[in-house]
Formats: C-alpha cells, sequence, structure tokens
C-alpha cells in the first residue's frame, strides 16, 4: 500500500552513489478512530510515527448531522492523515447488524470528508475497555461516559500495531 509506506530511490542514479541508498519512510500524521454505535461514538486520536493511540472524546448523540458536525470539527481541528473504523463481528466472525452499520459509517466518512478510512476488528475492544478502566480504579457508571473512548484506542492501537515496524 502506498500509503503506508514509500521507498526514496532512484533507479538512475550511479550504483555507488550514497544518496542512492533506499530510505523506507514511515506514515506521517495523525489518524482518528472511532468505535461506531447507535447511540455513541467514541473517538481516539494517535499519531503514526509513535504508534500510540489515546481516547479523545465520546460523541453522545443519535442525530447524524451533529455526529458528522462534530467529526468534521475534530478533523479539522487534528487534520487527520486517515481515519479508522472498528468493524464488530460476532465472535465466531459472523457479521451482525451493527457490522453494515458500521461500513455504512465508514462509507459516509469517505464520502464527506475524502480521507483513507481503514476498517478494523474490534471483537472484545469493549471488554478490554472495560478491564482497562477497572485497572485505573473506574468501575460501575463511571466507565459508561469513557468507556467508548476507551474502545476507540483499542481499535487505534489494533491499527498501529497491524503496521509493519521497520525499526526490528
Amino acid at each position: 500500500m502506498p500509503d503506508r509506506m514509500t521507498a526514496a530511490f532512484d533507479p538512475i542514479a550511479a550504483p555507488h552513489d550514497p544518496s542512492n541508498t533506499p530510505v523506507l519512510l514511515q506514515p506521517q500524521g495523525y489518524v482518528l478512530a472511532f468505535d461506531f454505535g447507535e447511540r455513541r461514538i467514541g473517538v481516539a486520536i494517535g499519531e503514526h510515527l509513535l504508534g500510540m493511540a489515546h481516547p479523545l472524546m465520546t460523541i453522545d448523540t443519535e442525530a447524524n448531522d451533529e455526529r458528522f458536525r462534530i467529526i468534521g470539527e475534530l478533523i479539522a481541528e487534528w487534520q487527520p492523515q486517515r481515519l479508522v473504523v472498528g468493524l464488530p463481528f460476532h465472535m465466531d466472525g459472523e457479521e451482525h447488524a451493527l457490522t453494515q452499520l458500521s461500513r455504512k459509517f465508514a462509507r459516509r466518512l469517505t464520502g464527506r470528508f475524502g480521507l483513507p478510512v481503514s476498517l478494523i476488528d474490534e471483537r472484545l475492544t469493549s471488554a478490554e475497555a472495560s478491564h482497562t478502566l477497572k485497572q485505573a480504579g473506574i468501575s460501575g457508571r463511571k466507565q459508561k461516559v469513557m468507556l467508548d473512548q476507551v474502545a476507540a484506542q483499542h481499535i487505534l492501537q489494533s491499527y498501529f500495531d497491524s503496521l509493519p515496524n521497520e525499526t526490528q
């Protein structure tokens, strides 16, 4: 995929020229990730260079116009190079109604904002997010406001972890 890694190499330059050494460039820029739900959308932010995801916010509205207005503001503020959407599946890998809604959400993001969108399997991210919050001493009802954005953080971290690591 050309946007994930680009080789800077001039095949015409002299083979002994040190400036002709291929250089692999890591992707750069911010990435916004979304844990889509019919009621709430969790949002996380991360930067390609660091490969670390952080919870950002939860969009708590069912109104699509309001959701996309808020997402548009986030895109204007962070200027991400890519968007990531969690794709829910049943544990056996079968799709369900929310899978199709998440795909539709991803298509709408592409259509409205013209940014590339990656879909990431999000099985167990809500359970992982709940566990992360419990470890931080946040449990029960206090988790509700943070759960979706921490799930988005896990989705984004999965995306970063799936990218090739050229430093190893």
